[in-house]
Parts: structure tokens; sequence; C-alpha cells
């Protein structure tokens, strides 16, 4: 037995020495598996149950029902549709103005430090307090935004913002993008700067037209970067709750995935459509996680920019 064990450490500290970042990430692991695997695991297990909140230990299992109750649910698909039109809009724009933005910082002149500090200041607000001051600028009274399309003659009297439709919707896209713009902007000048600057002298000898530098230089070599980024905002927007919440509630015309789950399980007390809709949400954020990792490992390096 005594042989047993040691020819076992021995084993163990010869792969430690193979792979020491096991190591140091399983601790991490641990506490993470603790932490997050096991209400993950408790929530796909109630998918499958009549569970109520008030009552969870008489809960019993129902297979699909739960699942088939959000297929026939018309809120359900309308949330679906809702999330991936916050999703793909508020990423799309929030990806082109932060590489706007993010070109535009990378240039040399007087003041980029403090126009760098000023741009973070939206990112560094919380968005609990971001989407209250936005809620309080979309007032149809109040607000100011009203008020400032009224007097420059747009508006002939004051829109309610977050009454419904699909302005709501939009309000809410818009908010999100003066949010996290700056994130985008953050990683993609963290991405340009990367860049060898010996391409764009090159470019610049050769007479090369600044856009086609920017479509064969700038664009090939930050497409990891970018990638990257899109893939964190995708996965932010897809579980969006705070802002939406804040700002238009449980309104129907905005819900998304994440209000819709909380909604089932905490004011419905549906724990079980409230752990389907949870798990729904939470394949959908794995089959993103996967397609960035399937992405990542084709990736090669980048041969030198032709033009």
């Amino acid at each position: 037995m005594v042989e047993g064990l040691t020819r076992g450490s021995s084993f163990f500290r010869r792969h430690a020495r193979r792979r020491p970042w096991l190591v140091f990430l399983l601790p991490s692991l641990c506490v993470l598996g603790l932490i997050a695997g096991w209400p993950l695991l408790r929530t796909i297990y109630f998918s499958f149950t009549d569970a109520r909140l008030m009552n969870l230990s008489q809960a019993r299992l129902v297979g699909l029902q739960n699942y088939a109750y959000l297929w026939q649910d018309p809120l359900w698909w309308q949330v679906i549709r809702n999330t991936l039109t916050f999703t793909t809009i508020s990423v799309f724009l929030e990806t082109i103005f932060g590489l706007i933005l993010a070109c535009v910082l990378k240039q040399n002149f007087t003041g980029r430090g403090a126009l760098r500090a000023v741009v973070l200041i939206p990112w560094a607000i919380p968005t609990v307090v971001s989407a209250q001051i936005w809620a309080w600028m979309y007032h149809d009274i109040y607000g100011i935004i009203n008020h400032l399309l009224v007097s420059i003659g747009v508006l002939n009297q004051g829109v309610a913002w977050l009454g419904g439709g699909k302005i709501s919707l939009t309000a809410a896209i818009l908010a999100d993008v003066w949010k996290t713009t700056p994130f985008m902007a953050l990683l993609l000048l963290a991405g340009l700067q990367m860049i060898p600057q010996d391409y764009y002298e090159a470019a610049k000898i050769d007479g090369v037209h600044p856009l086609k530098v920017f479509y064969k230089i700038t664009l090939p070599l930050l497409k990891p970067v970018l990638i990257v980024a899109i893939i964190f905002r995708l996965l932010d927007s897809l579980r969006i709750f705070d802002l939406i919440f804040i700002l238009t509630s449980n309104a129907s015309d905005t819900m998304s995935l994440s209000i819709y789950a909380r909604q089932q399980t905490f004011d419905f007390q549906h724990m079980g459509i409230g752990s389907a809709a949870s798990t729904c949400l939470f394949v959908c954020v794995s089959c993103v996680a996967v397609f960035y990792l399937l992405i990542n490992t084709q990736e090669r390096p980048h041969a030198r920019p032709k033009y």
C-alpha cells in the first residue's frame, strides 16, 4: 500500500512538472465549480420539475413540460426577438463607433490623454446609475431629450420614449451603445497599438491611399482582437438585464431573456419555468462561447499584408 501511494505521488509530481499551469488553476477551478457549477446544475434540474419558489422541497419531475410551455408561450418568442434585436443592433453600433473612436484615440494630438480618460467615463459609471440617468433623460415631460428636440423644432411635443413599442427598444439600445462603446474602443485601441508601425510606414512610402491601408492592413491585423471584443459584447448583450429592467421594468416590448426568467421565477413563483428559461439562455451563451473557441483554434498568424 505504501508503495502504491509513493507511486501515485510520484506520478502526480511528474505530471505537475510537465503541466505547472494545472497546479495553479486547480484551486480556482474548484472554487468556480462550487460557486457556478452547483447552482447551474440545480437550475437545470429544476427546469425538469414543477418546483414553486416557496416550496422547492416538494418539486416533482415533469420531464419537458416546462420547455413545452415555453414553446407555446407567445411572450417567450417575443422575448427572443427582443433579445436578438437588441443584441444585433447594439453590438453592431458599438463595434462601428468603438472602431472609429479607437482610430481617433490612436492618433497623436494635444490632449489625447485627457480625451481617453473622458471617453471611459460612460463605461466607469455603474449600469444601474447610467440607466437611471437615461430614464430621466427619456422622461416625456421633464426629460432633456424632449426639451432639446422640441426647442430645435424636430418634435412638436414630447414623446414617451419608454411608453412601449419599438421606440422603447430603440431607446434601450441607444442607452446601451452610449454605455458600452468605450469598452469596445478600449479593446480595439489595445489591438491597434499592437500593430507594427513598419506596415504603415511602408504603405506611406508606397503612396497607398489611407482607406486602402485601413482595409488591407488595419482590419486584417485587428481581426483577432475584433473577434474577442465582439464575442464579449455578444455574451453581455444576450444576458442583458439591469439596463432594460430599470428603463422599462417588465414591459413585454423590451423584455429580455433574463427579465423573463426573473419574472417567471420571482413574480409568478414558477421556479420550474424560470429555470427552463435560464437553461435556454445558458445554452445560447454557451453556443456563442463554443463558436469563439472554434474560431480561435482555427486562427493562424497573419502574413505580411499585401496591398
